[in-house]
């Protein structure tokens, strides 16, 4: 499973969907994480506290989470993502992030966790 970046912010912050998000994490075989989108967590979560942020450190060491690197197929799927589905070209309106999170999961053809209505505009398969 890939795993977007508002998904792990909700887990941290204690959002609604914290208790669903950490089933589907645990049941995950896998847990993958592009560069951009591990960048985007800890920001988002250092910007409101360091306490959140080293929180997300142990909380990624704890599951495992891959970062997995990105080569030139996922740079051109993103590109793809946001000529398709980009913030003002689409409903999804996708972000730089989303888009590097949608390239992830179509390169590895793996579901993805996200957490708001943007991919669900996409032909990403949602892991909920």
């Amino acid at each position: 499973m890939v795993i977007d970046a508002s998904a792990l912010v909700a887990i941290l912050t204690g959002e609604p969907e914290l208790d669903l998000f950490e089933r589907a994490i645990a049941r995950a075989a896998t847990r993958k994480i592009s560069p951009v989108n591990w960048f985007e967590t800890v920001t988002v979560l250092g910007s409101r506290s360091v306490e959140l942020k080293n929180a997300f450190n142990r909380y990624s060491a704890l599951i495992r989470i891959e970062i997995i690197p990105t080569d030139t197929r996922q740079a051109e799927l993103a590109v793809q993502a946001q000529q398709v589905y980009g913030k003002g070209r689409h409903p999804a309106k996708l972000t730089l992030g989303d888009c590097f999170a949608y390239a992830l999961a179509k390169a590895m053809r793996e579901p993805l966790l996200f957490k708001g209505g943007d991919f669900a505009h996409t032909d990403i398969v949602p892991a909920l």
